[in-house]
């Protein structure tokens, strides 16, 4: 069947306000022109990201209900930590938050001034909390994945010699091997299950633990039952633990292939390592069965990650994906080839190429597209990787701008609406300019760094 149909009724709905173009651009310039700053009942689309902006089911919303508020010891605890250990065989599971505060919680132990620690393409709160202790994070992706046209079925791969290389240069300043499934950052691309098996033998090799993100770990699994040899009669459980096995620990954030509005954890298998990051989840989360969550959100957890490894899902999600980047791409849009899990990302440098990378074509595009359509999206370019820790900027390896589309929250006519935006913002990609920042925070500045169109 040609129409995509989303495997699901709808049961509540919410209404959207729709705003004017003319109101748009003044809301756009009240925000210093930072999609951040918007308030979001002024977006009719809002793909800035998928992260705990999903629809939950009614499975979860029972989940809810049943959710156990103790302090200590709640029954919610032991459901979230038996559906975590179903799919990701770790001896310990550690709730938090989000995946964030897991982050923070691993490199307060493993970072540190003077150390080194490699992944395909480290994200933004990744690098920030590996950057804020010191540490220095570096992306050795394959050379496929800095080609936004190529199509390479797993650009999101390690680079297996340059690994091996930044192994044997850096020594005992690399406390960890990490790898991000799918590469967000990246373009949403996958992480063959050859490559993730192959960077845990090399990490093992050199006496370094390997860690997992495993955000996407759902649609990567997918994309590696579609396109790896060997996969495609396999059960997306199975390759979800496959992935897994290997590893020595991983954070995760649940507000994404957790279909949750919130929380993640951090997954070991050191016990020693596990008890200084329960003593640091004390400190700074929660105790270790609720980790800064309600038992509600442990509920919704829980009975997400039963959801999220259903093929008819996945293929549904997947397949939206295409749709946006085919309908694109025949309008002559750059797209980011072959479509990835999570988002459709536009190449924003090589679409407006009368804007150079140290002017944002990326936060051009962005501003573009909501003023015209009222869509919200994101800058993964210079803006958001350019500033480097010694103070310095440099453009990015590429100016993308991403669309995160929510779990199950959007439906076909969402989809061809988006479309139908691009044409428009097409029609006047010439007449867009650039922008500068002109007022920026020390890390992680796109969140909240104010721009200003150049004339």
């Amino acid at each position: 069947m040609k129409t995509i149909i989303e495997p699901f009724r709808i049961k509540s709905v919410e209404p959207i306000h729709m705003t004017t173009r003319e109101e748009r651009r003044e809301k756009l310039k009240a925000a210093n022109y930072n999609l951040f700053a918007l308030p979001s009942e002024d977006v009719i689309i809002d793909l800035l990201t998928d992260s705990g902006t999903g629809a939950m089911s009614s499975e979860q919303w029972a989940g809810i209900m049943r959710g156990d508020e103790s302090y200590a010891g709640s029954p919610s605890f032991l459901r979230f930590e038996a559906a975590v250990k179903h799919l990701m065989p770790f001896e310990h599971v550690i709730p938090t938050h989000q995946g964030r505060a897991a982050e923070a919680i691993l490199f307060s132990l493993l970072g540190g001034t003077g150390k080194n620690i490699p992944s395909n393409t480290h994200f933004d709160t990744t690098r920030g909390n590996i950057e804020a202790g010191g540490a220095r994070a570096h992306d050795l992706v394959i050379e496929e994945g800095k080609d936004p046209t190529c199509l390479h079925p797993f650009k999101g791969n390690m680079n297996l010699q340059k690994l091996e290389e930044f192994l044997v240069e850096h020594g005992d300043s690399v406390p960890c091997v990490m790898i991000t499934i799918t590469n967000n950052a990246g373009g949403g691309q996958p992480v063959s299950l050859e490559n993730i098996q192959a960077v845990s033998k090399i990490a093992a090799l050199h006496g370094k633990p390997f860690i997992i993100d495993g955000c996407r770990f759902a649609e990567n699994a997918f994309f590696i039952k579609q396109r790896e040899d060997g996969q495609a009669e396999r059960a997306i459980e199975d390759i979800v633990r496959d992935c897994f096995s290997c590893a020595d620990g991983m954070t995760m954030s649940a507000k994404k292939d957790g279909f949750a509005n919130i929380g993640g954890w951090l997954a070991l298998n050191d016990p020693d390592m596990a008890e200084l990051a329960r003593a640091k989840l004390i400190q700074t989360e929660g105790f270790p069965t609720y980790g800064g969550l309600a038992g509600r959100d442990l509920e919704a957890i829980a009975q997400g990650l039963k959801e999220i490894v259903d093929d008819d899902y996945l293929r549904y999600r997947i397949r939206t994906n295409e749709y946006i980047i085919e309908r694109l791409d025949q309008m002559g849009i750059p797209v980011v080839k072959p479509a990835g899990g999570h988002a459709v990302f536009i190449d924003a440098r090589a679409w407006l190429k009368h804007i150079p990378p140290m002017e944002y074509p990326g936060q051009a595009v962005a501003a573009a597209l909501y003023e015209i359509g009222g869509i919200r999206s994101c800058e993964i370019g210079t803006v958001m990787f350019g500033r480097q820790p010694d103070g310095s900027e440099v453009p990015a390896a590429m100016d993308l701008v991403r669309l995160a589309i929510p779990r199950r929250t959007y439906t076909q006519s969402h989809a061809d609406y988006i479309v139908e935006a691009f044409e428009e913002v097409l029609s006047i990609k010439d007449s867009l300019t650039g922008y500068r920042i002109v007022k920026e925070p020390k890390l992680m500045r796109h969140f909240t760094c104010h721009f200003e169109p150049l004339k």
